[in-house]
């Protein structure tokens, strides 16, 4: 594969990223960092990014896994936002039609709770208008009975009527990283596990970092004209450790998803629905599971250890039988879930569900730029607001371009209808290897036409479920920089959260495939062992 970026290829890596002077060094390799390295390394700088585990470690792969428009922000009066992230979504569809995928939202209306059904009529109107929704698209409302034909779940008593309007689901990891892999292949020096522990100055100005290759312990240094901190939580950490957190800073508030059977909760279609608390939870049907959140509480803990709470799911699985009551679900109903933070902006008096959600953009005396808050959604629209910063400041002289990531595609089917034609075509190819056909879609979603050099890597004579697995580790070692089985099963196929039970069964065939291919000593065998069950273990603490 061309521009391969492959776990091998990290001493390379390295060896570059400590003998060139950079344009721009980012730390931080989540949504926001992997937008700015593919839009400055796109326009013509040269472009470095570390990040401390793996990409999309963060915030980028714990979220409610949605593009969409902040139907939310419009009780906030943030026009703006819902204006910018709402016609986003269409363009980050048309870059990855493969990974974000259309997705009607049912929004059911209640008599004594919520905005009333006039009023989510005119706002739907006006976040179609916003978001430039187009009108095949636009918010229909629907009475009481289309809205309980819809979902004869939902609990009848109150119920007013329904709107469907539409949203977008994706996988953000599996969004992070791709992003990450076009920089690469745009001329981006990308490393991960690489902890920063100091900055480097000359007479007063940032210069560079002093680094850590976490899976080595060896030190090095990285030089760089300008250095942007787009660490998500971990933002205020570096501003501190740059002596220049002042002002404004960051608001941390926890947001928790729990994954429970789709045949438990067999939702019909994606829902957002009222609690009594006043917030809004979405229950999501993605293959062979339904997935709940978020909830919105602040968090002052360990930022490299966030769990849910028994509070936290009880929450979570209270609000699902207040509003399907025919459902009955529990906490062993829990098959999985994460939990992440958001990086918000502290605004004093507001609560944690309060709390605006526009990114902003902070410069220290030395020269360190940061950037904090934002959506998923507005990755690109952040990174172009950070490039055109950093160009307008200290490449001003230089001709370079303006920003085109907008048509930089990151899949090679055009649209949806190619998608589809794509996972037909893999489901005759599965079957002809006796792989049951319903890992197309999944395949197809994952990877895209990507899946074909998968499909290329399944050894000979080898059990069906047990040589997709090993080709997908292979396929994910040399082409997408996975170095752990936590890497692989969490953020490269999401079968942590979504297909837990396959995980149990290939677990020990892809530690042992690691272990092959990576030539680990029985040591760091165990130990990626061990983190591996712990995850699953935290994983599952619900479901016994």
């Amino acid at each position: 594969m061309e521009n391969s970026f492959s776990a091998f290829l990290r001493n390379d890596i390295i060896a570059k990223l400590t003998a060139a002077d950079f344009d721009i060094l980012i730390i931080g390799g989540g949504i926001t960092g992997a937008g700015i390295a593919l839009d400055a390394a796109s326009r013509g700088l040269k472009v470095a990014l570390v990040e401390k585990d793996d990409f999309a470690y963060g915030t980028s792969s714990r979220s409610t896994k949605l593009i969409h428009g902040g139907l939310r922000y419009l009780k906030q009066l943030e026009f703006g936002l819902v204006k910018e992230v709402g016609s986003e979504r269409a363009v980050v569809h048309k870059l990855a039609p493969h990974l974000v995928l259309p997705e009607k939202m049912l929004l059911p209306l209640y008599e004594k709770r919520g905005m009333g059904y006039w009023l989510t009529s005119i706002g739907l109107r006006l976040y179609d208008f916003l978001a430039g929704v187009k009108a095949e698209d636009q918010r229909k409302m629907l009475t009481r009975l289309q809205t309980i034909k819809h979902e004869p779940l939902l609990l009848e008593d109150d119920i007013k009527g329904g709107a469907i309007y539409a949203e977008y689901r994706t996988d953000d990891a599996r969004l992070t990283l791709e992003i990450i892999k076009k920089a690469h292949a745009s001329g981006a020096c990308i490393l991960s596990y690489c902890r920063v522990n100091d900055f480097i100055y000359v007479d007063n100005k940032l210069t560079g970092i002093k680094a850590e290759d976490v899976l080595t312990g060896k030190s090095l240094e990285v030089k760089s004209k300008v250095i942007v901190n787009a660490a998500g939580p971990w933002v205020d950490e570096l501003r501190d450790l740059n002596k220049s957190k002042q002002g404004k800073r960051l608001h941390l508030t926890k947001g928790v998803h729990i994954v429970v059977s789709r045949a438990k909760f067999p939702v019909r279609q994606a829902i957002y629905f009222d609690v009594e608390d006043g917030r809004m939870i979405f229950a999501i049907p993605r293959g062979r599971a339904t997935y709940i959140g978020t909830t919105d509480t602040n968090y002052s803990d360990e930022k490299d250890h966030v769990v849910i709470t028994n509070d936290d799911a009880q929450y979570l699985v209270k609000a699902v039988n207040s509003m399907f009551p025919t459902v009955g679900l529990k906490l062993t109903d829990i098959e999985s879930g994460w939990a992440g933070l958001r990086p918000l902006i502290h605004e004093e008096g507001k609560s944690a569900s309060e709390l605006s959600r526009k990114d902003e953009i902070f410069e220290s005396p030395t020269g360190l730029i940061s950037i904090a808050g934002g959506k998923l959604t507005g990755y690109r629209k952040m990174a172009e607001r950070v490039v055109d910063l950093v160009i307008e400041k200290h490449f001003d002289d230089r001709e370079l371009k303006n920003c085109f990531t907008h048509t930089i595609l990151l899949s090679d089917l055009a649209n949806a209808k190619e998608v589809d034609l794509y996972i037909q075509q893999l489901e005759k190819k599965l079957k002809e290897r006796g792989i049951e056909p319903f890992n197309a879609t999944y395949l197809a979603h994952n990877y895209g036409t990507q899946a074909n050099e998968i499909l290329a890597l399944i050894p000979q004579h080898e059990d069906a479920e047990t040589g997709l697995a090993k080709a997908e580790v292979n396929f994910c070692i040399h082409h997408e920089m996975t170095l752990t089985p936590l890497d692989f099963f969490v953020r490269r196929t999401g079968m942590m959260y979504f297909n837990i039970h396959r995980m149990e069964k290939i677990k020990d065939v892809i530690l042992q495939q690691f272990s092959e291919i990576m030539k680990w000593s029985d040591a760091e065998s165990i130990r990626h062992e061990r983190a591996l069950n712990d995850m699953l273990t935290e994983s599952k603490k619900f479901n016994h």
